[in-house]
């Protein structure tokens, strides 16, 4: 239904990785114009400073495997916000429109006849690569790149649809491609038990907790090893899996081919 009587406005903001100078000069503008900031657990004290003095910063976290505030209560509250003449931004971590409930968002406000204006930011699936020194794409690896939760939306409606891992890494196989897999850990024994059914086990493999942040920390060894090697590193959430060829170039980075194992 349309609505007139808003004076307010909503931007959803991609906070980026974490590192703060990674912030968009788009996203820094946008958080010192805000009354009304909503905020998710991933997004750091540093980028939170850009804020101007006494603007409303609430903390709604949305973070995988952890507690979080229902998705409808905040659509709530950034629709309240606006109607009462508030500069919303909602703050994510990341990039909005990449597994960050932004569509879903989107959709909603605008079905209240409030128009939305998305800044993006670096995502995490990109950061974490760079950080060590490779690409998600080249010439002679990989032709394209892939982005996928491990953690998929529940609901029967997602079970009759679950992520097929063994169709996926025939595609990776014989598209050349990068995989890069958000929010995996928590199930990453069945995701790699069915991506050998395309992949070798010796496709190189990274995982890279806390990208671009001080804590940063990696692990680079072979698909057939990755469980094993993940749990004697003891990385956690959040943390991005990286899949593919591409990773063949860390030893021209000058880091190891593989941490752990042989």
């Amino acid at each position: 239904m349309s609505q007139s009587f808003h004076a307010g406005s909503c931007t959803l903001v991609g906070a980026g990785p974490g590192d703060p100078e990674l912030l968009t000069i788009k996203a820094a503008k946008a958080i010192q114009a805000a009354t009304v900031l909503l905020v998710d657990d991933l997004v750091s004290d540093e980028i939170l400073a850009y804020a101007r003095p006494g603007a409303r910063i609430v903390h709604v976290g949305k973070r995988g495997g952890c507690k979080s505030t229902p998705q409808a209560f905040i659509e709530r509250l950034m629709i309240t916000a606006v109607r009462e003449g508030e500069t919303v931004v909602r703050l994510k971590g990341g990039d909005p429109f990449i597994f960050g409930r932004g569509g879903e968002e989107v959709e909603h406000l605008r079905e209240e006849g409030i128009e939305v204006q998305v800044v993006n930011g670096i995502t995490a699936g990109l950061a974490a690569v760079t950080s060590l020194g490779v690409p998600l794409t080249h010439r002679e690896h990989a032709q394209g790149v892939v982005f996928v939760t491990g953690h998929a939306k529940t609901g029967h409606a997602a079970a009759e649809h679950p992520t097929d891992w063994r169709q996926l890494a025939a595609t990776v196989r014989d598209a050349r491609l990068t995989l890069v897999i958000y929010m995996g850990v928590a199930g990453v024994v069945g995701i790699q038990q069915q991506l050998l059914s395309g992949l070798p086990g010796e496709t190189p493999v990274a995982v890279i907790q806390h990208a671009s942040l001080p804590e940063q920390q990696h692990i680079t060894t072979t698909l057939a090893r990755l469980p094993l090697d993940l749990a004697t590193a003891g990385l956690g959430s959040p943390a991005v899996i990286v899949v593919g060829d591409v990773l063949r170039g860390l030893a021209a980075a000058g880091l190891p081919a593989s941490r752990f194992g042989t």
